[in-house]
């Protein structure tokens, strides 16, 4: 059976990666100064005006004007942006819930971690290789002068028996000046064509290349769209391959079950699927507030497990830990690591607690 699977991927100056990339910003400061912080401190974004909002406990001097001014330059807005505030402390029902003897969950929910063994990353090929053209294009915008942040990228895959054969449509839109010329040209050049040396294998002569189909983008970002924080949770995760659950990642320290929860049942799927006890698995976790364990837990591996999948349900209840307490230790979760995660997804790059790979027996 043949079937196509489309992901996309957006870059910074998306007005919600822009979002993202403050709201994390805020919470690797809140880290640096103090480890404890209960940070839920997000924001939205439209013309010349930013709103932060959210909860915040916390000993840390958080300067949010400065952070937040200071990402927009760099991402290459040129005027002021009036900023807005309105913050509060983290409820103490919530607070007396979580902070216990042993760290509990700050939130009911489910999450979810995916991993398959079809790119070297453990991730799907679509949303990989979405994120990588991303890369590409941020890299190659900033060192010219006609392409602004603002772009998005989409892929779509031919799949066949569930193995993918064949890139179907790649798509990229990217802001531009007024003055730019031979736009596609370059965008092929030096954007796509680098990333795809990579995946010569699946270029075909069916393969459509799409290059800003709307003709022109040159009014971009908060000028051209609105954003705030956790609008783009498929492309932060697996690309709508693997489910996700109801919550974003960005802006959430390590008790919010939504990020390290999720974060933890990656680390678990890749782990099976890096060890070769299954092709593809999708982990489904489930939260209860101010408890200290999870209340449910279901594995999938797509009939792909190479051995039975009892046996894959005893490997993982004697290797890994769910519990929010455990997942914070186990993974160093309590540092300014987060700022790197707001563009190109949260998972299939190294140097990340959650892909780190470990060695797993099937007793």
């Amino acid at each position: 059976m043949k079937k196509i699977i489309t992901s996309e991927s957006v870059n910074i100056g998306h007005p919600d990666k822009t979002c993202d990339t403050i709201a994390d910003a805020f919470l690797d400061d809140a880290l640096k100064q103090d480890p404890n912080s209960q940070m839920a401190v997000e924001c939205a974004i439209k013309n010349n005006k930013l709103f932060i909002y959210g909860e915040v406990t916390t000993k840390a001097k958080i300067n949010y004007e400065k952070i937040a001014q200071e990402i927009l330059r760099d991402v290459g807005y040129k005027n002021k942006f009036e900023i807005i505030k309105e913050l509060s402390c983290q409820s103490p029902d919530i607070n007396q819930a979580v902070v216990k003897t042993k760290l509990c969950a700050n939130d009911q929910g489910i999450v979810f971690g995916f991993a398959c063994n079809e790119t070297k990353e453990f991730m799907p090929l679509p949303i990989i290789v979405a994120h990588k053209i991303m890369k590409s294009y941020e890299n190659y915008r900033r060192n010219c002068d006609d392409f602004f942040a603002d772009a998005k990228s989409q892929v779509s895959v031919l799949y066949e028996n569930d193995k993918p054969i064949s890139f179907d449509t790649i798509l990229i839109s990217v802001s531009h000046s007024e003055t730019c010329n031979k736009l596609e040209t370059k965008i092929m050049k030096h954007v796509i064509s680098p990333v795809l040396e990579e995946y010569q294998q699946f270029i075909k002569g069916t393969t459509k290349f799409i290059i800003n189909p709307s003709g022109k983008f040159t009014i971009w970002g908060s000028f051209g769209d609105r954003g705030c924080v956790g609008r783009k949770i498929v492309v932060d995760s697996y690309g709508g391959v693997g489910k996700v659950g109801g919550g974003c990642f960005s802006s959430k320290n390590a008790t919010k079950v939504d990020r390290s929860g999720a974060y933890y049942a990656r680390y678990v799927a890749k782990n099976l699927v890096a060890n070769a006890i299954c092709d593809k698995c999708e982990i489904e976790v489930s939260y209860a507030i101010g408890l200290e364990k999870p209340i449910a837990l279901n594995i999938n591996c797509f009939d792909t497990e190479k051995v039975p999948l009892a046996k894959i349900y005893e490997t993982v209840n004697k290797h890994f830990d769910f519990s929010p307490d455990n997942i914070i230790k186990e993974l160093n979760l309590l540092r300014p690591i987060y700022k790197q995660t707001a563009c190109y997804g949260h998972f299939g790059w190294d140097g990340l607690p959650w892909e780190k790979v470990v060695h797993l027996s099937v007793d």
